[in-house]
């Protein structure tokens, strides 16, 4: 990989799936025919911290991941949650809010996918499970092994979504 202000950083999409405990976030070259994998990770919240501070780990490591590799864009998955567990909903909310803050900091717009919307571009099924997806990702990059945790490999699906859908930065919704 070339350095990020390098040509190669004229392209770059930041895929994220945000979560309090684990933050999944994949890099994809995408200015080429194949899109290449660049980098993918996790940034952890803290599962015994308090609150404020799983929020600053995740704000810290997101920042850090922009300012290494300077992405175009930024998609995020979009918040789901069973009307019996809206906590769920509003903890999530916080871990996205910060990734939007950390995006908005670097001038960086982001693009938010429906979880039914990304697995349907990647699998053809809206309802496909963490294994499928972890299948289709080894199959898009020609991995030999399944990136681990799941939350890599859906980073990696809300980048390439993006990327299969040809939205580029004036097109977006903003934070």
């Amino acid at each position: 990989m070339e350095n990020a202000s390098g040509p190669q950083a004229e392209s770059v999409i930041l895929g994220v799936d945000p979560g309090l405990n684990i933050t999944g976030y994949g890099l994809i070259q995408a200015g080429q025919e194949n899109p290449q994998l660049l980098e993918a990770g996790v940034v952890r919240g803290g599962r015994r911290t308090l609150l404020e501070q799983r929020l600053k780990n995740i704000h810290d490591g997101v920042s850090e991941v922009i300012r290494q590799h300077r992405p175009i864009a930024i998609a995020v998955e979009e918040l789901y949650s069973h009307y019996r567990m809206p906590r769920t909903a509003i903890m999530m909310g916080h871990a996205r809010g910060v990734i939007c803050l950390a995006a908005a900091q670097h001038e960086i717009p982001v693009y938010h996918y429906a979880a039914t919307q990304i697995k349907k571009i990647l699998t053809g099924n809206g309802r496909a499970t963490k294994q499928q997806m972890q299948n289709a990702i080894c199959r898009e990059f020609g991995l030999t092994t399944t990136p681990e945790p799941a939350d890599v490999a859906d980073a990696l699906a809300i980048a390439l979504c993006h990327h299969y859908l040809g939205r580029n930065s004036q097109l977006g919704n903003a934070c």
